[in-house]
């Protein structure tokens, strides 16, 4: 699956002073994909979103190489664990390893109970996995938690 660079759901007002959390998807599955930008939709999500569909271009766009040089650093990451190729895991390493994305947010994806519990043991804290597809409630509260970062809903008809 290609990249969906540039995604958003919406920017600032002019003249805004939030600092919006710029969440980066990392997840292969389309319909993954089209049910979590549907709900951000649905919900009038306006932060940030860039949509990724493969681990190796995840740590081109976390490290800002190649065609993401010039790429934002996210404030939070969504990472499937399974990816094609470069899986999530091995994302997850490049994040643990690079002092620059120490205040990254990362919510791994989870499809399994197993995976679930892999993370328990890992010592991961349930705040920081989700079953897949998201659940915005569940996302929603994580990122008005982190107390830099803002989430903001659009509540204005369309």
């Amino acid at each position: 699956m290609s990249a969906i660079h540039g995604e958003h759901m919406g920017g600032p007002d002019a003249g805004e002073t939030l600092d919006l959390a710029h969440i980066l998807l990392v997840e292969d599955d389309a319909g993954d994909v089209a049910y979590t930008v549907d709900e951000f939709r649905a919900h009038r999500l306006r932060n940030p979103l860039t949509v990724l569909g493969d681990g190796l271009e995840a740590i081109d766009y976390l490290e800002r190489r190649g065609a993401h040089a010039g790429a934002p650093t996210p404030d939070i990451l969504l990472l499937d664990l399974n990816l094609p190729g470069v899986d999530g895991r091995v994302v997850l390493d490049r994040v643990l390893g690079n002092p620059r994305l120490a205040d990254l947010t990362v919510v791994v994806l989870t499809s399994s109970p197993l995976e679930e519990q892999m993370l328990r043991d890992f010592g991961v804290p349930s705040e920081f996995y989700f079953r897949k597809p998201v659940d915005f409630a569940q996302l929603s509260q994580l990122i008005r938690g982190v107390d830099q970062f803002s989430i903001v809903v659009d509540r204005a008809l369309p």
